[in-house]
This record gives structure tokens, sequence and C-alpha cells, in this order.
């Protein structure tokens, strides 16, 4: 089983979305980064960190995906907050993302989702873009108030 199937196997059901999972295999311990957010959209806090960081502790323990040690980080997205799904670039509307698609990159601010593209403004003009061709995509700003 992989890494990130096994942290959404774990910590969905305990309300989390898990948006973020990388493996970094340099130096002599493995790092596995988790980045989770709540399913109510609720801020993430410390007590959700820690418990999202103890259960799959204990899933990566049993699952014992490494010869030795490793290092497990479980964070909240924070600014750099990945988008992926058409719900993230609603929620965040009006703010500024940083987008990768598969012939192009850009910096523009997400207006609107409809019928499975995102609009993004980008130096004035309006950019829809098919929800699928997005490869990746992150905040640039974080809003003043949580959303």
């Amino acid at each position: 089983m992989d890494i990130a199937t096994a942290a959404r196997d774990v910590l969905t059901p305990l309300g989390y979305e898990v948006l973020e999972v990388t493996v970094s295999t340099k130096g002599r311990t493995p790092r596995i980064l988790v980045r989770v957010d709540r399913l109510d959209e609720a801020a993430v806090t410390i007590e959700d960190v820690r418990q999202a960081s103890e259960t799959f502790g204990l899933e990566l323990d049993r699952l014992d995906p490494f010869d030795g040690a490793y290092d497990l980080e479980v964070e909240s997205p924070g600014s750099s907050r990945p988008l992926s799904r058409a719900r993230h670039f609603e929620r965040f509307h009006d703010l500024r993302a940083k987008v990768r698609t598969h012939d192009r990159s850009f910096t523009g601010v997400i207006r609107t989702v409809e019928n499975d593209h995102v609009t993004f403004e980008v130096d004035g003009e309006l950019l829809p873009v098919p929800l699928q061709a997005i490869r990746s995509a992150r905040l640039a700003e974080w809003p003043e108030e949580p959303r």
C-alpha cells in the first residue's frame, strides 16, 4: 500500500482531508510530510495536528514501510495550501494562486468554478482552465480571515 493511500484511509474517518503527502529519502532518515485540512473546513488546530500525527504514526508503525527509523511531520496546509478539487478553488475564490497546467505556469486570481473549469484572472484577462488540466496549484496568498 502506498503511504498517501494509507494516510487517507486512517485520517479521513477522523474528519481530515489529506491534501498532500511527500516522502523525502534524502539523508539518512526518510521524512514523511503530511498536510491535512478538516473536512468541516474549520481551522486546523494543534490538537488536530497531534491527533492526525499520533494516529497516522501508529499506522506507519503497523505498516513498517521503511527498514529503519523515519521522521513524520503532520501540519496544517498553511499559506502554500495545495488546491486540487473544485471545492478548494471555490473556497479560496478571489485569492491568487500559482498554477501549473500541462503547457504553462501562471499566477492568477481565482474567479469562478463552473462545469469542471476554474476561471482565473491573469493580467486583467479571464482564463478558463479545465480542472483536469491543472497539474498543480497552490495559494499564493492567505485570506485575512480563515475560510
